[in-house]
């Protein structure tokens, strides 16, 4: 069935090249996953204030290298693209930044990320933010990108500010955390911005 409207980014916009290193000039770099890097997953999901605004707890190292190589997949899949964010210097895993539910007909994409707990109050999650946004409108050609964060998570919305995501409102009731349901800010950028 033929689309009424163009295909803002066609099959293959990501999986016909290898999953690139993105670095963001500042001393941290986006890059691929690696199996080494799941004992540091498992490590940053430790931290009680993961388990307040993400939805996954990980039991053990195993459990997290199967979230890793999931991660590693998913390239190819184009529904989903995932980093790490590391240090540029010595490789330490600092956090993670997403591109997940891509529409590349669309040319949509939701935001994601997290820090581990050494690295919070760094600026890391904005830097990453930053870098991905650019590469995602700039090289890739996607039209919008959404982030979504708890209301109550304070730190996830000046983020979300500072790396010039509008806010455009508040969906009700909208996550379920383990201490209940939480309105959702929404906010967006779109490639002209």
């Amino acid at each position: 069935m033929p689309f009424t409207a163009d295909v803002v980014l066609s099959p293959g916009a990501l999986s016909r090249a290898p999953q690139p290193l993105l670095p963001t000039g500042d001393g941290l770099v986006l890059r691929p996953w690696h199996a080494e890097d799941a004992p540091a997953v498992h490590q940053a999901f430790q931290d009680p204030l993961m388990h307040q605004w993400h939805i996954r707890a990980s039991d053990s190292e195993e459990e997290a290298a199967g979230w890793v190589a999931e991660w590693v997949k998913e390239w190819k899949g184009e529904r989903t693209a995932q980093w790490a964010v590391a240090d540029a210097e010595t490789d330490r895993l600092l956090g993670r930044v997403a591109l997940l539910d891509m529409s590349l007909a669309g040319g949509v994409a939701k935001v994601a990320y997290w820090t581990t707990a050494p690295a919070r109050g760094q600026g890391v999650a904005a830097r990453a933010t930053t870098t991905l946004t650019r590469w995602a409108f700039d090289e890739i050609g996607f039209h919008r990108l959404e982030l979504l964060h708890a209301t109550a998570n304070h730190a996830s919305c000046r983020v979300a500010t500072k790396t010039g995501f509008a806010l455009e409102g508040t969906k009700r009731s909208a996550a379920l955390h383990q201490d209940g349901w939480h309105d959702m800010h929404l906010h967006a950028r779109v490639c002209d911005d």
